[in-house]
């Protein structure tokens, strides 16, 4: 299976081998795992700190305010009661852990389908390793314009680089990430998913058996 290779000014260069078993990936149930693998994500994502004080926990006395009858108001609790202002609240929301773990061929595989539905759709770019000798946002959208279409653009390197980063951060609807961190949620979210070469290269060796 072979593709086109780009240069950084958008010319060809060549065609690159891309594995089947990693870019033409067919599957019984592939909706249901991409489902899976989304859902994981997202829930992964959620930092589960919301908290409410309850009535135990609100500043306050615990004397009963006014007599039990014989006032013509309601029976009467604590300051605290949640039916007060004030007052705890009732049920409320408590940190909690939303974490969700997946099994790693699944995730694997999530990878596997999200990559094979984008090269169908001819939305997976290779292009030239990057190189930049310090951040510039200028540079780096020019690249984007002349390779990629699209309105949502996913760069991927083959290692962390703070002047690649730093000069794609600025850039509307650009996200970036490692090769060996990539994920089924981003290439699904992405319209055109560029990849450096070596970037390619640590995708096949990580994700690739």
């Amino acid at each position: 299976m072979e593709i086109k290779k780009y240069k950084l000014d958008g010319s060809e260069n060549g065609v690159v081998s891309l594995p089947e078993e990693l870019f033409a990936k067919e599957c019984a149930g592939a909706d249901v795992v991409i489902y899976e693998a989304v859902k994981a994500y997202l829930a992964n994502q959620r930092q589960g700190t919301s908290s409410v004080k309850s009535r135990s926990e609100v500043k306050g006395s615990g004397k009963k305010l006014f007599r039990q009858k014989g006032t013509g108001n309601a029976r009467p609790g604590d300051i605290k009661t949640p039916v007060r202002r004030g007052g705890g609240r009732a049920f409320g929301p408590k940190p909690k852990d939303w974490t969700i773990k997946l099994p790693k061929k699944l995730k694997r595989l999530a990878l596997k389908i999200a990559l094979s539905q984008l090269v169908k759709k001819e939305g997976l770019k290779v292009i030239e390793d990057l190189k930049f000798e310090a951040p510039s946002t200028k540079k780096a959208k020019t690249i984007i314009d002349s390779v990629a279409s699209g309105r949502k653009k996913l760069v991927i390197f083959d290692s962390s680089d703070s002047a690649l980063v730093k000069s794609f951060a600025n850039i509307e609807d650009v996200k970036t990430d490692r090769a060996d961190t990539l994920y089924a949620y981003q290439v699904l979210n992405a319209d055109n998913l560029l990849i450096t070469e070596s970037g390619l290269k640590k995708v096949i060796e990580v994700f690739g058996s």
